[in-house]
C-alpha cells in the first residue's frame, strides 16, 4: 500500500484538532441541510449491529429533515446469483457502478455515505460517486479493509497475520473468509487490487471509526490519520430506562465463537445459583446452548422486544474475544440503565468503565468471568445503573451523534470541493 505512515500520538492528535478547527468551525448546519445524501448499505443475512446502526442513522437523518436516498443490497441475493458472480461483484460491481452513476446523474447529490459495501456493492460505488464529483464517507464497522475475515480472529484467538501485508495471503492459507479457500482468495484479491490502485486512499474523503482502538488499527496498516475520525454508534430512539428487577442476566448478539459464547457457558456452569441467563440471538452455536441448565434461549428478537428484556436484566454480559470495533450492545444496555460485564479487549475497554458502568474481565478466562458475575450478584447495582444511563445520555444519544456526523459530513464536503 502507498498510504502515508502514521505519526506519533501527539502529532496525530494535533493534526486531527487542526482539521476540525479548519473545516468545522465556522460551518453552519445550513451548509449540510441544503445537501442531498445518498446512504448505501449491504445488509447481512443475519441482522446484526451494523445493520442496526445503519437503520438508526437513516432514521435520524430523515427525521432531521435531510433528503435521503437509500441504496441497498442484501446478502440474500447471493443464493440467487451464485458464487462466481458474487466473487466478481465483490471486486468490482458493474451493476452498482451503473445504478449509482445513473442515480447521481438524475439528481444532484453532494455526499454518499457508505455503511457497508461488501460483498455486493463493492468499492465501485466510490468510483461512481467521484465520477459525479460527490464526496464519499465510509463507515468502518469492521476490519474488512485489513483482514479477509474482517475480525482479526482465527482458531479461537486474535490473529493479526494480515496486518501490514500488501497482499493478505495468510487469509487465503487459513481460509479466513467463511472457512472457504475460494472465498478467501476472492476477498484477498479484492483487497489487493484496490490497494494497488489506491482506492482506499484516493476515493474516500473521510472514514468513520467507532472507537479510537479501531482507528489506530487502520493507522497501523498505513491509513492516513487525518482521514479517520472517531464517531461512536448511538441508540435511537431512546428506549427509556428499565428497573433491573428481572433477576436474570442477558447476552445479546450473534451466537458464534468469536463472541465468547463458549467462555460464557462454561462460567455459567460454575454459578450454581437460581439465576437465569437469557440469550438473545442466533448463529452457529445455537445447538450448543439448547437444554443448558439455567439458560433460556430467546432466539433473534427485534429491538422492540429485546429492549424491555434488556432493561429488566440485572446485568448484561458481553464476552467477545475478538477486536470489536465498538460493541453496540453495551450502549443499548446503558440506554436501559443496565450495567455490563465485558471482556477487556479491543474497543470494548473504551466503552465500559470498571465499577462505574460495569466490570471488565480477561477475555476467554472462565474463572475471571465467573468472579465478575459473582461480584455483580453480591453487590447493590443501583448506583451502577444510574452511571450506565448517564453514560448513554452523555455520549450515545441521537442528538450527540447528529452533531458529530454533521461535522464529519462538512469536513468531507470541504475536502471534496478542494
Amino acid at each position: 500500500m502507498s498510504f502515508k505512515k502514521g505519526r506519533k500520538d501527539s502529532e496525530r492528535n494535533k493534526t486531527i484538532e487542526t482539521a476540525k478547527k479548519s473545516f468545522v468551525h465556522g460551518l453552519s448546519e445550513e451548509l449540510i441541510s441544503e445537501k442531498k445524501i445518498l446512504l448505501a448499505h449491504n445488509y447481512y443475512k443475519i441482522r446484526g449491529g451494523e445493520d442496526e446502526s445503519c437503520e438508526s442513522e437513516k432514521k435520524l437523518l430523515t427525521e432531521k429533515g435531510h433528503k435521503i436516498h437509500f441504496y441497498e443490497e442484501h446478502n440474500r441475493r447471493i443464493d440467487d446469483i451464485g458464487f462466481i458472480r458474487t466473487a466478481l461483484n465483490s471486486i468490482w460491481s458493474g451493476e452498482t457502478y451503473s445504478n449509482v452513476k445513473k442515480i447521481l446523474s438524475e439528481e444532484r447529490f453532494d455526499l454518499i455515505h457508505v455503511q457497508n459495501f461488501f460483498p455486493l456493492l463493492s468499492p465501485s460505488i466510490y468510483y461512481a460517486a467521484k465520477s459525479k464529483g460527490v464526496a464519499v464517507v465510509q463507515s468502518l464497522h469492521n476490519y474488512r479493509l485489513l483482514c479477509p475475515g474482517a475480525l482479526f480472529f482465527r482458531n479461537g484467538q486474535v490473529c493479526e497475520e494480515c496486518l501490514n501485508k500488501p497482499i493478505p495471503y495468510p487469509g487465503i492459507i487459513h481460509s479466513c473468509y467463511r472457512n472457504s479457500l475460494p472465498g478467501s482468495a476472492v476477498v484477498c484479491a479484492m483487497l489487493t487490487y484496490h490497494s494497488m490502485i489506491k482506492t482506499w486512499d484516493k476515493m474516500v474523503d473521510i472514514y468513520i471509526a467507532n472507537t479510537e482502538f479501531s482507528r489506530q488499527k487502520y493507522i497501523e496498516n498505513g491509513f492516513s490519520p487525518h482521514k479517520i475520525i472517531v464517531k461512536p454508534n448511538f441508540v435511537y430512539p431512546d428506549p427509556g430506562c428499565g428497573s433491573g428487577k428481572g433477576n436474570y442476566a442477558i447476552y445479546s448478539g450473534r451466537l458464534s465463537e468469536e463472541k465468547g459464547l463458549k467462555t460464557l457457558l462454561k462460567a455459567w456452569e460454575k454459578i450454581g445459583k437460581n439465576f437465569t441467563l437469557k440469550i438473545a440471538g442466533s448463529g452457529p452455536l445455537e445447538k450448543k446452548i439448547k437444554n443448558k441448565s439455567n439458560v433460556e434461549l430467546l432466539g433473534g428478537l427485534p429491538v422492540t422486544e429485546l429492549y424491555p428484556i434488556m432493561g429488566e436484566a440485572t446485568f448484561l454480559i458481553f464476552p467477545s474475544e475478538w477486536y470489536e470495533t465498538f460493541g453496540r450492545v453495551a450502549i443499548e444496555a446503558f440506554a436501559k440503565g443496565t450495567p455490563v460485564i465485558a471482556s477487556n479487549i479491543g474497543a470494548i475497554a473504551e466503552v465500559v468503565t470498571t465499577e462505574r458502568t460495569g466490570l471488565l474481565f480477561q477475555p476467554g478466562n472462565v474463572e475471571d468471568l465467573t468472579e465478575k458475575i459473582e461480584w455483580m450478584l453480591s453487590h447493590d447495582l443501583s448506583r451502577m445503573r444510574k452511571e450506565a444511563r448517564n453514560e448513554y445520555e452523555t455520549k450515545y444519544t441521537a442528538e450527540r451523534n447528529y452533531e458529530l456526523v454533521m461535522n464529519i459530513y462538512n469536513i468531507a464536503l470541504e475536502r471534496n470541493n478542494k
